[in-house]
């Protein structure tokens, strides 16, 4: 007696999968890559936002000056972020590997990254 009942994929059909799948991975990998850039630079945005409220606040509370340093850790040849930090356009500051916040015995305080430079009020 022969067997008539075949069970199982052909060639052709796994090869379609494996293309159909093929597709959909190179699909996904630029827009997973956007993502993960765009949640860098958010969160370099955010980490000198942090630096700016801590600098203010250690003036303000204690009187004290200094610098703070912040690493940044997006890709600096393609900032997308728009924003700002105390009117220090974000595209500006994490166009740098640091942003650099100092504040000066006056109270007054500057954000540095590449190409941006701000000075923020004084005491008075």
């Amino acid at each position: 007696m022969k067997k008539t009942n075949k069970k199982g994929f052909t060639l052709a059909e796994l090869l379609i999968v494996v293309a159909i799948i093929a597709v959909l991975v190179a699909i996904a990998i630029p827009i997973f890559t956007s993502q993960l850039e765009k949640s860098k630079e958010a969160t370099d945005l955010s980490n000198v936002r942090a630096a700016y409220a801590e600098a203010v606040a250690a003036y303000i509370s204690e009187g004290e000056t200094g610098t703070y340093t912040v690493d940044l850790t997006s890709d600096v040849s393609n900032v997308k972020s728009t924003g700002n930090v105390a009117g220090v356009d974000v595209s500006n500051i994490l166009n740098n590997a640091t942003c650099t916040i100092v504040v000066a015995s006056d109270g007054s305080v500057t954000i540095n990254g590449q190409a941006a430079t701000k000075t923020i009020g004084t005491k008075s």
